[in-house]
């Protein structure tokens, strides 16, 4: 899987590619997956039950399998409706998640599953009470759909908010309890994607704290030269990542504590990823790009 190089791509207009209007909520996730080498020929949705999360009835269940299930069906309320913008990615043929969901590290929850959970198995709790999230007196719950392989951060959309079709996405960062991850599920997703795919699929420079520290300036030069994508930061595991672009490149910096590294180069081609090293001068001194790992 190779994307195709032969028009710069410049995530520095990206946030303009996603402030403007499109005639489906998936337009802009499909261009960013083929930037990056997705062909959506390479699987096949029939795959896959557009039913997911109606299970069958199976009369050979022994009792611990209907436990299990009954555990799970006390994590759902299904009166609750599952918004249009989930239902239509679950299935979506172009959906890089089905693909391959070993580019993601995440578990998905289908259907959605309620924070609390009455069975204990997911982390989170509801938002609290008087939560600028929401409008007091309301429902408090969480339908999470998503969930960071150890469940440390879980994603979802407030219970109150199911019956919009494409509702804000919250994600649960420890002591901080909910805050809003993305204004969208589509955009969620289309987030993910950003930040899953161009480290897999692209080439890579990862720069620590203690390379920072050779050029106090490094950074700064760095932020000023690639603008920001207007994304929402990304909170996953006590980082908080924000997304900046160039030509064929997207720069993600922690912001968080960094246990791996504070910037992260990953670019369409190995020149892109050589010319923000160059800027960055001193931190990325001899050091080669690794190449894409698919």
């Amino acid at each position: 899987m190779t994307s195709s190089t032969e028009h710069v791509v410049d995530y520095g207009q990206f946030a303009a590619r996603l402030a403007a209007p499109r005639t489906s909520r998936w337009e802009l996730l499909s261009e960013v997956q083929r930037e990056w080498g997705f062909e959506p020929e390479e699987w096949d949705p029939e795959d896959w039950d557009p039913e997911l999360w109606e299970d069958e009835d199976d009369e050979d269940e022994d009792e611990d399998e209907k436990d299990e299930d009954d555990d799970e069906e006390a994590r759902i309320d299904r009166s609750l409706p599952v918004p249009v913008a989930l239902r239509e990615w679950w299935t979506w043929p172009e959906n890089t998640f089905m693909a391959n969901a070993r580019w993601y590290w995440t578990h998905p929850e289908m259907p959605p599953t309620l924070r609390p959970d009455p069975t204990g198995w997911g982390v989170a709790k509801e938002v609290p009470e008087g939560s600028p999230l929401l409008p007091p007196g309301g429902d408090r719950r969480v339908c999470v759909f998503m969930a960071e392989y150890q469940y440390c951060n879980e994603w979802g959309y407030a219970a109150a908010e199911a019956g919009q079709d494409d509702p804000r996405v919250l994600v649960s960062v420890g002591d901080e309890g909910w805050v809003v991850q993305d204004r969208s599920v589509s955009e969620h997703l289309l987030h993910l994607a950003l930040m899953r795919l161009p480290s897999r699929l692209g080439w890579t420079l990862a720069v620590q704290q203690n390379d920072l520290d050779r050029d106090p300036a490094a950074l700064a030069r760095l932020t000023a030269a690639y603008p920001d994508m207007g994304l929402l930061p990304w909170r996953e595991l006590a980082g908080d990542v924000v997304l900046y672009g160039g030509p064929d490149l997207i720069v993600r910096h922690d912001r968080g504590i960094a246990d791996d590294y504070v910037l992260l180069l990953t670019g369409r081609t190995e020149a892109a990823v050589r010319e923000a090293a160059a800027l960055l001068g001193a931190p990325c001194a001899n050091r080669d790009p690794e190449p894409p790992r698919v």
